[in-house]
């Protein structure tokens, strides 16, 4: 499955970089996408969208689900 989720408070590529990390250390995830300018997150793979965006507000961002692509 394919997910895209919403995330604020993501500014810089450090950002970048925390939430890449912090979705790509969950089980099944197969491929992250963070779109910066878009303050967009695309997760590929066998993963619950709820633990996605409990690992990203984990990882001190807001999160929401807002598309299965």
């Amino acid at each position: 499955m394919r997910y895209q989720f919403s995330v604020t408070g993501m500014d810089c590529g450090h950002c970048k970089q925390a939430v890449e990390k912090a979705v790509s250390g969950i089980d099944g995830v197969q491929s992250v996408q963070v779109e910066l300018a878009g303050a967009r997150v695309t997760v590929t793979g066998d993963v619950r969208p709820e633990t996605v965006v409990e690992t990203i507000r984990g990882a001190g961002y807001a999160a929401s689900q807002i598309a299965v692509v």
